[in-house]
């Protein structure tokens, strides 16, 4: 009988260091997603709103934020390997598929620039622009830019590049300049065009109209996350967690006022402009299915090569396959 009890007892004490240690085990680690933004970039908003929420953690992920001077050194750290998405356009994506490259994207914003003119303004139409100074931010070959340009043509027979003043620039000299009425309009990126509009602006024309004109049925999502595929094949939960928590951080940011007041340090922005750039913001949260997104992508992507050749579209004639990324 002793031993019995005794083996009883051996057995009551496996059990409890058996499910004692299984019940200490570390959860399984959160996977890191490298993300290279702009120190001043509007993706850091909803970033931001992830983090704060811890969103990321939500969806079993830690997104790592790393901070870049300029577009151009977020490409570099892409191609290099040392972050795993940054932000960027589907032309660029394009363009790097056919040179091989394996990058894609999901929607990030549909939210583009508009050319913007002083609320007094008697510019009522691009006709109205003939022989006037206008800003461009970006450059000649802004796609932007090319859009207006079409549409000018399209409706109106008008050149804007040749009857007109072109002064291109950095985009916040730019916002200044108009403001000093140095300017008669400014076709600026979107966050620079709220402000603005929130000072004694309004808008003459923004991209997506300009867009539509040309072919587009819809809103096409300008920006995206970008990654390479061969990463997301190798970290598919990394990826659907980072897109799942971005998805939730801009339904916040959709619904919730208050969440923009929170965020007002950050945007550095407050009252009436607060307001304009969260409507701006809102109303560019991509809703529509990829495949709609992609297929509009397509007909741009035409119009663009034929405005802007290959100096802008590289060497492929038609959006590359795979640009925008749908999960396997």
């Amino acid at each position: 009988m002793g031993r019995k009890i005794r083996g009883w007892r051996w057995l009551a004490l496996s059990l409890t260091l058996m499910f004692g240690q299984a019940a200490f085990q570390p959860a399984e680690a959160a996977e890191t997603v490298r993300v290279g933004v702009l120190k001043f970039g509007t993706v850091n908003w909803e970033l931001d709103t992830i983090k704060h929420h811890k969103l990321d953690e939500k969806y079993g992920v830690d997104v790592d934020i790393r901070f870049f001077a300029g577009e151009d050194a977020t490409n570099v750290a892409m191609m290099a390997g040392d972050v795993d998405v940054i932000v960027s356009d589907w032309l660029w994506v394009s363009r790097q598929r056919a040179s091989g490259v394996d990058l894609t994207m999901v929607p990030y914003s549909t939210s583009v620039g508009a050319l913007m003119v002083r609320e007094d303004s008697p510019i009522k139409s691009l006709a109205d622009l003939k022989g006037k100074k206008i800003g461009v931010a970006g450059g000649p070959l802004d796609k932007s830019w090319l859009f207006i340009q079409g549409l000018a043509k399209k409706e109106f027979a008008a050149d804007l590049a040749q009857e007109n003043e072109i002064a291109y620039g950095a985009p916040p000299l730019l916002a200044e300049k108009a403001q000093q009425g140095e300017l008669d309009a400014v076709l600026n990126f979107w966050h620079y065009c709220a402000r603005l509009e929130a000072n004694g602006f309004r808008r003459l024309i923004g991209t997506n109209e300009a867009a539509n004109a040309l072919g587009a049925s819809g809103p096409v999502s300008a920006l995206g996350y970008l990654f390479h595929e061969a990463w997301a094949n190798a970290h598919p939960d990394a990826i659907e967690g980072f897109v799942r928590a971005s998805r939730d951080a801009k339904a916040l940011l959709g619904s919730s006022d208050e969440e923009w007041t929170r965020l007002a340090t950050v945007i550095k922005a407050e009252g009436r402009e607060l307001e304009v750039l969260r409507d701006r913001y809102r109303e560019g949260i991509p809703n529509r299915p990829i495949e709609e997104e992609e297929e509009d992508a397509k007909k741009l992507y035409a119009v663009l090569a034929e405005l802007g050749g290959d100096k802008l579209v590289g060497p492929s004639e038609v959006l590359v396959p795979g640009t925008f990324w749908r999960a396997k």
